[in-house]
């Protein structure tokens, strides 16, 4: 088995205005599948490690053959990341979480605005390039950040939700304004992906 350039589940310039089709197109064809194809390209003669689903893969980076080790932690936590977050986001969003999430999310964070404040120092206090996730660490709510295309997984903690702060991300539309990008960020991640992400690692 290879592993594969998922397809968006929605055109690229449905995110628009708050993520521009040219970002999302480079973003996608370009990085993603570079990712894809040199995460292929590491694993050949190991068919064995091909065979695991990317999460399991990426969570068992321990275990993997030290030569093929470093390709696989940047490019297969790569593909991991991007797949996760193309997910997250929608062009017809559920803009605030309800239910049991909302509420855990009070009760860890205080409020959500005290939880979106909190991720957002993750993700601009994240330096050069990288990603701010929200996880389940030991059934806990916590907010964190990786460097590069590292992946909380690999840790033993379950992704909810995490936004790239890679500058191709956001440097075609944003500049070197990352706050800009985070703000508008919000309006296309869809709670109810998270949601059903808290549904089920929680369990």
């Amino acid at each position: 088995m290879t592993y594969q350039l998922p397809k968006l589940p929605y055109d690229y310039n449905a995110l628009e205005p708050h993520i521009d089709a040219l970002t999302m197109e480079t973003h996608h064809s370009k990085h993603h599948q570079t990712y894809v194809t040199k995460l292929n390209e590491a694993l050949e003669g190991h068919e064995d490690w091909q065979q695991l689903e990317i999460k399991e893969l990426v969570a068992r980076l321990s275990e993997l053959p030290e030569s093929v080790r470093t390709a696989v932690r940047n490019n297969g936590g790569g593909h991991y990341n991007h797949s996760l977050f193309w997910e997250l986001m929608s062009p017809t969003p559920k803009t605030e979480p309800t239910g049991k999430l909302a509420a855990k999310i009070n009760e860890v964070f205080g409020s959500l605005e005290s939880f979106k404040e909190k991720f957002k120092q993750a993700a601009l206090g994240r330096f050069g390039s990288g990603w701010a996730w929200l996880v389940l660490d030991n059934g806990q709510l916590a907010v964190v950040s990786t460097a590069n295309q590292d992946n909380p997984v690999t840790e033993g903690k379950e992704v909810l939700m995490g936004i790239d702060v890679w500058e191709h991300a956001y440097y075609l539309k944003y500049m070197n304004k990352r706050p800009d990008y985070v703000d508008a960020w919000w309006s296309v991640l869809d709670w109810k992906k998270v949601e059903e992400r808290f549904e089920t690692l929680s369990k």
